[in-house]
C-alpha cells in the first residue's frame, strides 16, 4: 500500500458515516453519555466541555491523519440519510492488548501486548434494534479490505454486551472469549479476516 486511503464520506442503503462537525456536540455527547457515563449528566458543565475537547480531537484527527499519509484511526458520525440526524459513532480504533491470550487468534498463547486495528461502534438509545450499527460496521469493514487493504479487523466487548456481540455475528466475526480473567476489559473479541 503506497498510501492510506482516507475515509471522507462512506453510504450505504439508509446511511450516512461522515467525519464529525462541531455542530454534532450535542447530539454525540447525549449518545455517548448513554453508552458509557450515567445517562443523566447531559447538562454538566464540565462533562460538555470534556466531550467538547474529545470532538474538537476526532476532528484534527480527520485532517492530521491524512496529511501524514497515516491510518485513518478516530470515530465518524452515523446519520441517517433520511433526515441527518446522528444515531451514532463508528470507526477504526488502536487495540493494544494481550491478544495472545485468544487462542483463536493465533500468536500461540503469550500474555505480550500486540496491536490490531480495531472496529468500534455505539448507537444512541432510541435508534437500537434498527440494525443500524450492523450497516454502519459492514460498510466500515468493506472500507477497510478493500479501500485500506486490511487482513484482518477485530472488535471487543463484554460478556454482557449481547447486542454487540450480535453485530460481531451479523458482520461475520468469529467471536473468541478470553480463557484467563484478566485483563477485565478483555472479554470477547470478534474477529474477521479478510
Amino acid at each position: 500500500m503506497t498510501s492510506v486511503q482516507q475515509v471522507n464520506h462512506i453510504e450505504t442503503d439508509r446511511l450516512l458515516i461522515r467525519p464529525f462537525v462541531q455542530n454534532d456536540v450535542a447530539a454525540i455527547h447525549i449518545i455517548l453519555n448513554e453508552a458509557f457515563g450515567d445517562g443523566n449528566s447531559q447538562s454538566n458543565p464540565e462533562e460538555l466541555r470534556e466531550r467538547t475537547s474529545w470532538l474538537e480531537w476526532s476532528i484534527l484527527n480527520q485532517e492530521w491523519f491524512a496529511k501524514m499519509r497515516q491510518f485513518p484511526y478516530g470515530d465518524r458520525a452515523i446519520t441517517l440519510k433520511s433526515t441527518g440526524e446522528l444515531v451514532g459513532s463508528v470507526g477504526y480504533v488502536p487495540l493494544a492488548a494481550p491478544f495472545g491470550q485468544i487462542p483463536e487468534l493465533g500468536f500461540g498463547g503469550n500474555a505480550y501486548y500486540s496491536a490490531e486495528v480495531g472496529l468500534f461502534w455505539v448507537i444512541g438509545s432510541e435508534y437500537r434494534k434498527n440494525g443500524y450499527a450492523t450497516e454502519a460496521a459492514r460498510a466500515m469493514i468493506a472500507h477497510a479490505f478493500h479501500e485500506l487493504h486490511l487482513g484482518r479487523i477485530v472488535a471487543m466487548t463484554e460478556s454482557s454486551n449481547e447486542a454487540s456481540q450480535a453485530v460481531m455475528r451479523n458482520v461475520g466475526m468469529t467471536l473468541a472469549k478470553n480463557p484467563q480473567s484478566e485483563p477485565v476489559w478483555l472479554q470477547i473479541v470478534g474477529v474477521l479476516e479478510r
